[in-house]
């Protein structure tokens, strides 16, 4: 396990690969690690509140119960990461990829998901109201077992399977704007 002093000094000398790190329960708020690779890393309970993490790795990384209220996470890469019972109230996940994450319970009211790829994202029990999810991709995802009251799901794209063989799709914009 590695300190936080430890971490922040090791990024400001450049060095950004941290992957499969235990950096359970640290308190990482309001830091800038833009760009950081936390791929694998156990996050969970880690508070991450208000930090720029824009265009960082954290694949398959386990962030349970973390709390990433008002966090930068825009163009990361989450795919497979564990988000189960997070607070991403007011996250930026502006253009991430987060296929295949897990997000059940977790708390996205107010998340800017705009262009995010959601697909085959696991979203039962959680909240997504008045998030922005315009354009996000949604492909073998089941919104529906997700509250998204007053949610802006213009221009969302989901598939629509032709044909017995489920090879051939279309994509259908859901919103009028």
């Amino acid at each position: 396990m590695i300190d936080i002093q430890q971490l922040r000094h090791e990024y400001n000398q450049g060095y950004r690969d941290f992957s499969g790190i235990s950096l359970h329960n640290i308190d990482l708020k309001q830091s800038h690690l833009s760009g950081v690779n936390f791929s694998q890393c156990d996050l969970s309970g880690a508070d991450l509140s208000g930090a720029d993490l824009s265009r960082s790795d954290l694949i398959s990384a386990n962030l349970t119960d973390a709390d990433l209220t008002k966090v930068d996470l825009s163009g990361s890469k989450l795919m497979g990461a564990n988000f189960i019972g997070a607070d991403l109230s007011e996250a930026s996940l502006v253009g991430a990829n987060l296929s295949q994450a897990d997000l059940r319970m977790a708390n996205l009211e107010g998340a800017d998901l705009r262009g995010t790829n959601l697909s085959g994202v696991i979203v039962s029990g959680a909240n997504f109201s008045n998030a922005n999810l315009t354009a996000a991709c949604l492909d073998e995802t089941e919104l529906d077992e997700a509250d998204h009251d007053g949610a802006n799901l213009c221009h969302l794209r989901t598939p629509v399977v032709n044909g017995a063989n489920n090879k051939t799709h279309r994509w259908v914009s859901w919103g009028a704007h």
